[in-house]
């Protein structure tokens, strides 16, 4: 057998996504190249590693303990990397966060300076549905996740980042260029308005069902969308309203293509928080980060966060 590590790579990573396409974003291939590299490896075994059955990629039995086995050398790997690091003095370490999507709009502010100051830590950050970051933090497969809604899954730390606030949003089509926000007309309810929710699970339908609940606001029209983008043009293009947060629709705000609905009892505010397992031994590149949150954490808020204040 001949098998290189970038094999070894390309195939635990087909592994972890069970899909060669989302393998090929993240390891930033070509799909083909990806397929290449695993047929490449798999030809170097009599037994199958993976089998398709319809459109739906699996591993087999030998296939999982194939990748247990090459995440022990990938590891070993990446410590003789920090290990030589270490030795020149550096912090080194993998960092691993799972983020909910709209956190994608606040992590990399908070993670930036951290990574650029410290060259030996590799950031692994995964941003994935709300279901996925809980059971990747019940996993103990991540040393934190960044949640706006506090999950049920036992005892937890926490580091409160920022302000979460979400507001009732409209098509900016027929309103007055230049203008941020409307009223909500007299004439107008809840009641009237098609809703866009997010799926089931979400964090902010959640928080969305519970204002709708405290209104009384029952006979509504709805049509549910899996991502916050989708959630967005769907209210660009006039299909419905929706309760979204703040902080990932700046950008639509400023051009006029969405408007918030000034609407009693919005905002709601809940906070960006940085969580982890109670029990966890943190590493030493987890500590040294709380430790920079805690210190540059007013400035980084201070720098791309004020915006929100002026709303």
């Amino acid at each position: 057998m001949n098998y290189t590590l970038h094999q070894l790579q390309v195939f635990a990573k087909v592994v972890q996504l069970k899909s060669v396409t989302r393998a090929s974003e993240e390891l930033h291939m070509t799909q083909p190249a990806v397929s290449i590299q695993l047929k490449n490896f798999q030809d170097q075994f009599e037994i199958p590693l993976t089998e398709v059955v319809g459109r739906q990629l699996y591993i087999t039995d030998f296939g999982m303990e194939v990748y247990n086995m090459a995440e022990r050398v990938i590891n070993e790997v990446y410590a003789i990397n920090y290990k030589t690091m270490a030795f020149k003095g550096q912090l080194t370490g993998r960092l691993k966060i799972s983020v909910v999507s709209t956190g994608k709009y606040i992590m990399p502010y908070f993670l930036s300076k951290f990574v650029q100051e410290n060259k030996g830590v590799e950031l692994l950050m995964d941003v994935t549905n709300k279901t996925k970051v809980i059971e990747s933090l019940k996993n103990n497969e991540v040393d934190f996740s960044l949640v706006s809604i506090i999950p049920d899954v036992g005892k937890l730390n926490q580091e409160i980042l920022l302000d979460n606030d979400l507001y009732l949003v409209g098509s900016g089509k027929q309103e007055q260029k230049g203008k941020m926000s409307i009223k909500l007309k007299p004439a107008q309810s809840l009641n009237e308005m098609t809703l866009l929710f997010r799926e089931e699970g979400s964090g902010t339908r959640i928080v969305m069902e519970n204002y709708l609940e405290r209104k009384k606001v029952k006979e509504i029209k709805r049509m549910a969308l899996t991502s916050n983008e989708a959630i967005k043009q769907a209210v660009i293009a006039g299909l419905g309203n929706s309760i979204v947060p703040l902080i990932g629709i700046r950008n639509e705000l400023q051009n006029g293509q969405l408007r918030i609905i000034k609407t009693p009892g919005l905002p709601i505010t809940t906070q960006w928080r940085l969580i982890w397992l109670k029990n966890k031994k943190l590493s030493p590149v987890s500590e040294a980060f709380l430790q920079f949150l805690k210190e540059n954490k007013a400035a980084i808020i201070k720098e791309n966060f004020s915006w929100m204040k002026t709303i």
